[in-house]
């Protein structure tokens, strides 16, 4: 039976020259070279901004960036006004002081649901993803720094029997 059955060599002469190490036969049979790889463009509306979606928590935002002087509005409000924490206005910031184009793009966003700190986070998810949409060449940048992954940490549901989600009865002896 040994005989019968076929080698690489008979059914495909072409792979049986590649796994034994030889060259090509042929100039024809070399690899091509890979073409160039095409950065991506820009996905940009009839006005000239880039749009985008953040969420965090229950909170979403819609934000929509143009070039500009750096304004950033929420809701119609000033950023300096919605937001009054520090650590809030900080945290929208993110994305422009680590691409460096803080002052570039004005930002006007709506954001509803959730919190203060959750709408907070979903406007910087917001932003990092208008800023890729609008300079594809920053996604690596963002990407490492961690601000286009959609933190999925939610509110855990509250169970029966329990007075939260995890917090039991309190014991009473009599």
């Amino acid at each position: 039976m040994a005989e019968d059955t076929p080698t690489l060599g008979d059914v495909a002469p072409e792979l049986a020259d590649a796994t034994s190490g030889a060259a090509p036969a042929t100039a024809e049979e070399t690899p091509a070279v890979p073409e160039p790889v095409v950065p991506a463009e820009p996905k940009l509306d009839a006005q000239g901004r880039a749009y985008a979606t953040g969420k965090r928590k229950d909170a979403v935002a819609r934000v929509w960036m143009k070039p500009g002087g750096g304004r950033i509005t929420v809701n119609g409000k000033e950023m300096d006004v919605y937001f009054a924490r520090p650590v809030l206005r900080m945290l929208i910031r993110q994305p422009f002081d680590l691409t460096e184009r803080g002052s570039e793009f004005d930002v006007d966003c709506s954001v509803s649901g959730g919190g203060l700190s959750g709408q907070a986070g979903a406007v910087r998810h917001g932003i990092s993803r208008a800023l890729v949409n609008y300079e594809p060449g920053l996604r690596p940048l963002l990407k490492k720094g961690g601000f286009l992954t959609r933190d999925a940490r939610v509110v855990e549901r509250k169970k029966y029997g329990r007075h939260k989600a995890r917090r039991s009865h309190q014991f009473s002896k009599r």
